[in-house]
């Protein structure tokens, strides 16, 4: 009787063992499917940094080159700020024809000109190149470039106003990875599905006065 007693708690022992087994497989398995979850959103977030730094650098290479360029900066503006378009990079509808400057030298013209097919190179990935593919930019990398004339400064001697001392207004968009907050400025609005993906740096500024 003893005996057969031994033999019940054995098996029951094993049977418990068993069990505890399977607990800790599922444990283990919640474990690393969290592992991996967690590893994809650290993954989106990286490249989510990674275009917002792609899009800081080409926005203030814009910036710098309409700065260096004063006298043809207007050449530049090509984009309706209600709209959004034309815009610089990604071609389809929308995309800026090359510009044709003449406020300026014929030196300053042509050279307005050239550094505006560059920007659109650059937002269209030709830093970097994979099998024969533009890859350097973003996700649908636009630049948009606007003129406010309203807010030409005012002379403050005769009140006149002062051309070209307006508000210039540089945006680089790109498709977002996750849903966020739909930004204010209208670069390539409506061209990235959902308006909570499409992202946008901006960078405002005028020229100082000069006598």
């Amino acid at each position: 009787m003893k005996s057969q007693s031994c033999r019940h708690n054995r098996r029951a022992q094993r049977g418990f063992s068993m069990l505890e087994i399977l607990v800790t497989i599922l444990i283990l398995l919640l474990g690393l499917l969290g592992l991996a979850g967690l590893q994809t959103r650290a993954h989106t977030a990286e490249l989510e940094s990674y275009q917002r730094a792609q899009a800081l650098i080409l926005a203030s290479k814009m910036v710098d080159i309409l700065r260096a360029n004063r006298h043809t900066a207007r050449c530049f503006a090509v984009t309706a700020p209600t709209a959004g378009t034309p815009f610089l990079g990604t071609t389809g509808g929308g995309h800026s024809s090359p510009i044709s400057c003449a406020l300026g030298t014929t030196a300053e013209n042509a050279m307005a000109n050239a550094l505006f097919a560059e920007l659109d190179s650059d937002l269209q990935g030709a830093a970097e190149a994979l099998s024969g593919a533009l890859v350097g930019a973003m996700i649908g990398a636009r630049g948009c470039i606007s003129y406010d004339s309203t807010t030409d400064l005012l002379d403050p001697v005769t009140g006149a106003t002062m051309n070209g001392t307006g508000l210039f207004t540089v945006a680089v968009a790109w498709q977002g990875l996750n849903d966020t907050v739909a930004p204010s400025n209208t670069c390539a609005m409506g061209l990235y599905g959902s308006e909570t993906k499409r992202r946008v740096v901006v960078q405002t500024f005028r020229f100082a006065r000069t006598q």
